[in-house]
C-alpha cells in the first residue's frame, strides 16, 4: 500500500460527498476503516480527515464543535481498522463496519445535542429526541458502510490474491 493509493482514497471520499447522494450514504466511514486496516499508521489517520477537509472546502464548513465530533468519530473508526492489520476476514470487516456506523451515529448525534445553541434541550428527553430524529439517517449509514466496505475490502483482497501475486510470479 502506498501514498498514491491513499491519495486515491482521499479523492474518492471527497468526491463522493460532492455528487448527489442519499443523506449519510458516502464511503467515508468505510474508507476510514480500510485506511486503518491497510495503510501505514501515519497515513491511515490522515486519509479520512483529508477527505473531509477537501470536501468541506467545497460544500462548506459548519459548526466547529460538530465537525470535531464527525472528524473524531472517523479517527476512532481508523483505530478500529488498525485492529484488523494482517487479520482481515469477512466477519471482522462486517462487524467493524457496523461498529463504525454505530460509533458515527452515537458520537455525531451526541455532538449535535451537546453543542451550544443546539436545537435540542440539554435534558435526557432532548438527548432521546435527538437520537430518535436521527434514526431515519442511520439506515443509510449502515447500508453504505456494508456496501462500500464490502466492495473496497473485497476488491482489494481479490486483487491482492489474483492480480498482484500473479504479476510477481
Amino acid at each position: 500500500m502506498n501514498i498514491l493509493f491513499a491519495l486515491v482514497l482521499i479523492f474518492f471520499a471527497a468526491f463522493s460527498r460532492l455528487i448527489p447522494h442519499a443523506p449519510n450514504f458516502t464511503p467515508v466511514i468505510s474508507i476510514a476503516l480500510f485506511a486503518g486496516a491497510y495503510l501505514h499508521k501515519k497515513f491511515a489517520f490522515f486519509v479520512p480527515i483529508a477527505a473531509m477537509l477537501v470536501s468541506d472546502l467545497v460544500v462548506g464548513f459548519y459548526n466547529p464543535a460538530s465537525m470535531a465530533f464527525v472528524y473524531g468519530s472517523l479517527l476512532l473508526t481508523v483505530a478500529l481498522g488498525l485492529t484488523m492489520k494482517n487479520r482481515i476476514s469477512i466477519m471482522k470487516v462486517g462487524g467493524l463496519s457496523l461498529a463504525g456506523a454505530v460509533l458515527f451515529f452515537a458520537l455525531t448525534n451526541f455532538g449535535v445535542w451537546i453543542i451550544p445553541n443546539s436545537m435540542y434541550p440539554r435534558t435526557f428527553a432532548g438527548l432521546v429526541e435527538c437520537f430518535v430524529m436521527a434514526i431515519p439517517f442511520f439506515g443509510n449509514t449502515i447500508f453504505s458502510v456494508l456496501i462500500y466496505s464490502g466492495a473496497m475490502f473485497g476488491v482489494y483482497e481479490v486483487a491482492e490474491r489474483f492480480v498482484f501475486k500473479t504479476q510477481g510470479a
